[in-house]
């Protein structure tokens, strides 16, 4: 592609910070920098229309992890690991909260809840009898019990009677978050170009030159926040994971408010207003959702339609609107990656599912990097 004088100088020349992706990580990463160098060339490039990935695919959930999740957590990293991973969740949802606003994010506190399926006999026993020992573990920090039996009370289906309580567990609008952070970033003069994939790049000790489809330009620092497609281009130990999502058309009177996991936080639902978001089921497929590719698949879609029949609203009739994916960055461990790749490359990556949670704190932990 031939550019033009203007374009080369406007958008091309004398880049101080390029960042690649403009999801929840991107963007704060800008808006950090923008705070420590205000008079900096801020540019964000995004090879989608829109955030690829996951920050505007999410569920919406406000959450730091269930019962069952922390329990799993604690069987491959140690107490202290668990207790920070938690803490960073938290930290990163105030933060998040604090800069765009609870109105404007819709943020509504709601509480979490954890179901138990009747065949998951010894999950439900084992969360229970942990349950106590977890909250020890977290009440210095929240100064409170944080999880707590409660006899389920919305009529789910084919669960034990008891479901396990979270009240700092809330739910916010994806969509008002996104919009309000381009916004956020567009007024404090961040440059932000979409449909433009960095096919490689270069550090060249002085600068670093990055590739794109038609041309190449330099910048200064390069830092990435592409979470889930962060292995194809700074080989981290990061694993895309496709999240397949389905939401129903309005139900009339629907009485269900709150977030809701199950079967180890595979599934999970909540209510946006009168209709009910319900995702989950990579459990069924770990190879095949392995993936950086969109879409959805049979074997997914059909259980998600199934447990939606008997568990989440079994004697109420719903039929399913709208079907989506996104894509997550996991892997063997759960703490995020941000480091730095050369002295002017840097990532913050691998979000582990916990992008609402932790992005806002991984983009300022990135730009601090530099």
């Amino acid at each position: 592609m031939e550019l033009s004088y203007w374009e080369l100088k406007n958008w091309f020349s004398n880049v101080d910070f390029t960042i690649v992706g403009s999801g929840i990580v991107g963007l704060h990463t800008a808006l950090r920098l923008r705070e420590r160098f205000p008079k900096s060339k801020i540019l964000i490039l995004e090879k989608g229309a829109l955030p690829q990935g996951a920050s505007t695919k999410n569920a919406g959930f406000a959450c730091f992890g269930s019962l069952s999740e922390i329990i799993d957590d604690l069987a491959t990293h140690s107490e202290e690991e668990v207790i920070q991973l938690v803490q960073k969740r938290w930290n990163g949802l105030q933060l998040l909260r604090k800069g765009l606003g609870d109105s404007v994010i819709d943020f509504k506190p709601f509480g979490g809840y954890e179901l138990f399926l009747q065949q998951d006999e010894f999950l439900y026993q084992d969360c229970l009898q942990k349950m106590p020992f977890i909250n020890d573990l977290l009440r210095p920090f929240f100064k409170a019990d944080v999880f707590a039996k409660q006899v389920d009370r919305f009529g789910f289906g084919n669960i034990h009677e008891n479901v396990v309580f979270n009240p700092f567990e809330a739910q916010i609008d994806t969509g008002n978050m996104m919009q309000a952070l381009l916004k956020k970033a567009i007024e404090n003069d961040i440059l932000i170009l979409n449909r433009i994939t960095v096919t490689g790049f270069s550090d060249n000790g002085s600068h670093v030159s990055i590739s794109l489809q038609d041309f190449a330009f330099n910048t200064d620092k390069l830092l990435f926040a592409t979470n889930g497609f962060a292995g194809q281009l700074t080989q981290n130990a990061v694993k895309p994971a496709r999240a397949q999502v389905l939401i129903t058309k309005p139900i009339p009177d629907l009485d269900i408010k709150g977030t809701f996991h199950f079967d180890r936080g595979y599934y999970y639902f909540r209510n946006i207003g009168d209709r009910i978001l319900f995702g989950g089921g990579r459990n069924l497929d770990f190879e095949g959702e392995t993936t950086s590719q969109f879409g959805n698949t049979e074997i997914i879609q059909n259980r998600l339609e199934e447990l939606l029949k008997a568990v989440v609203l079994p004697n109420t009739p719903f039929e399913v609107e709208h079907r989506w994916s996104g894509i997550m960055g996991i892997g063997a461990s759960k703490r995020s990656i941000v480091e730095a790749l050369s002295n002017n490359v840097f990532c913050g990556v691998r979000l582990g599912g916990m992008g609402v949670a932790i992005g806002s704190l991984v983009g300022q932990e990135l730009a601090d990097l530099l």
